[in-house]
Parts: C-alpha cells; structure tokens; sequence
C-alpha cells in the first residue's frame, strides 16, 4: 500500500510522485527534442525556447530564478497544442491517449507536479533526473535515438 506522501488518489486511480515525474520527464524532453529553432532538433513543431538567442534569453531576464523550468515548460507547451491540434482531427479526440494527454485526471497531477517542482527552485535536471540523458546544450540525434529506444522495452 502506498503512503499518501508517495501516491495521490485521482478517480479510483493512484499516481505515484514516481509516476508523475516519468510521465512530466517524457513530455519535457519529446516537447525539447520537437523543437525546430535555431539548434533545430526534430522540428515537429515551431518553437524556439531552448536556444541561447532565443527563447533561453528572454526567459533568463523575466524569470531568473526558474527560467530553465520555463524554457522546458514552454517547449512541452508547443507539443501539447501540436497534439491538440492532430487529436482534433479525430471524431472523438477525447478518447486518444498520447504522450501529450493521459487523460483530465493523470494531466491535471502532471500539471500540479510541475508546479511543484518550480516552486521547489531545484534545477530541472536534479529534480527529474531522466532529462539528464537527453536534453544538453547541444542536440544528438543518436543520444535522442538511443532514449527512445530504451523507453520502448517492456
């Protein structure tokens, strides 16, 4: 049985803080490497957040102390509207499960964990250690590759 501290009752459905953070991490880094900016990476969609000259800066002058949550933030915010925007084509979106929509429950926990983690001031990297992997300074398609091919084992 899980403590109350490790898990959150949602509609029957219990989502471990562990959870949380392996489902936050997945969309943190698929909305990093879909960027298509300056360093473009996948170019799913058109943002340009992580870079130095773009998105990064501005975000470093409005908001120091959490401008690496709001760079990374603002990248999954780019793939979730793309995803709304592709499920929309369907005749019931709402039953389509992605990386971007788990459903209004798991993505409304997804969303608090966020802020949680904000308002934690901790480094994006040190409070999901799973970014470390893939999102860096610069962009390696093989690194990306060799994530996804990982997470793709039972």
């Amino acid at each position: 049985m899980r403590r109350e501290s490790e898990a959150r009752a949602t509609g029957g459905i219990v989502h471990a803080v562990s959870e949380l953070d392996s489902l936050l991490t997945i969309q943190l880094i698929i909305g990093w490497a879909g960027e298509s900016g300056e360093d473009r990476r996948l170019g799913w969609w058109r943002s340009d957040l992580s870079s130095e000259f773009g998105g990064a800066d501005l975000f470093a002058r409005v908001v120091p102390r959490t401008w690496r949550w709001a760079v990374l933030q603002g990248a999954r915010e780019a793939g979730r509207r793309r995803d709304a925007e592709l499920r929309a084509h369907d005749h019931d979106p709402d039953r389509l499960l992605t990386i971007f929509r788990f459903g209004f429950e798991a993505d409304a926990r997804i969303e608090e964990r966020l802020q949680d983690l904000k308002r934690s001031s901790a480094d994006p990297a040190t409070a999901l250690p799973g970014l470390q992997s893939v999102v860096a300074a610069t962009w390696d398609r093989e690194r990306f590759g060799a994530w996804v091919r990982g997470h793709g084992q039972a």
